[in-house]
């Protein structure tokens, strides 16, 4: 059975012993993150009637969502909403990493250990949760935005829409802007979050220590993280693609995987 291992010896770590957080960073191997995935899986298998059930509450959210913004007649942000999924995930997956802190120490889980992970440090992570949700809406935002700048005179239904989008030059330069400047977005929350979460959980620790953590952890191990980031948002647009079924098993993949990422970083503070 796959578990999470800290090395034996002392593994390497990096950043001055006087900067606590990027002390604590450990150097990885690039293809770390496909172990994080199998110790996901593992995870994923043995509390399926667990994390699968606790995925579904977010999918039926995302319906939810995206049936709002079309009965509203807002259905240009229904795409912007889907990409803005992956800023604010991390905050959806806490109860996933508290049944995998569970576990690895072998204690005892259930539903209610997922849906009540929260509790353990509610400011901290309403903190990154509002902290992600601000990006989400700026993006959103800025996703209307330019949507008013290339098709300033028309509110086009979803067939023109997508005609106007795909084969048409104002409709490219809207995907072209678009898509870089949600990427801009995504890498400021993946360095926010890659395991900030996962320690609050793990550790109880406080936001902004968690915060720099996560942001010493992604750039000290470059090649590794974007290796990690690009794994995230393949697997939840495969799950996505599903029409949001697929979530219920990417979700608590990628949530249980970003546990075992935490582990695998972070030098424990003993």
């Amino acid at each position: 059975m796959l578990k999470s291992q800290i090395p034996p010896t002392e593994p390497e770590a990096t950043g001055s012993k006087g900067v606590t957080f990027a002390s604590r960073i450990r150097m990885i191997d690039t293809n770390a993150p496909w172990q994080w995935l199998a110790l996901g899986w593992a995870d994923l298998t043995r509390a399926r009637f667990i994390s699968i059930p606790y995925a579904f509450i977010f999918v039926v959210l995302g319906y939810t969502v995206t049936i709002g913004l079309y009965l509203t007649d807002l259905y240009y942000l229904i795409w912007p909403f889907i990409a803005g999924f992956i800023l604010v995930a991390p905050v959806f997956t806490v109860g996933l990493y508290e049944v995998s802190r569970k576990l690895e120490v072998g204690e005892p889980i259930s539903f209610t250990t997922a849906i009540g992970a929260w509790r353990c440090a509610p400011g901290r992570i309403f903190g990154a949760g509002l902290a992600l949700m601000f990006f989400l809406i700026i993006w959103v935002r800025t996703a209307a935005l330019l949507y008013v700048i290339n098709f300033p005179y028309q509110m086009l239904n979803i067939p023109n829409l997508l005609n106007q989008t795909f084969f048409s030059w104002d409709g490219l330069t809207f995907l072209a802007v678009g898509t870089f400047i949600g990427a801009i977005f995504a890498v400021f929350a993946f360095l926010m979050s890659a395991i900030s979460l996962p320690m609050m959980i793990g550790e109880r620790a406080d936001f902004l220590p968690a915060l720099l953590t996560s942001f010493f952890a992604v750039t000290l191990n470059p090649r590794a993280m974007m290796l990690w980031a690009a794994i995230i948002v393949i697997i939840t647009a495969v799950g996505m693609a599903t029409a949001f079924i697929g979530l219920a098993i990417t979700l608590p993949l990628i949530g249980h995987a970003t546990w075992h990422a935490y582990r695998s970083i972070v030098l424990p503070k003993d």
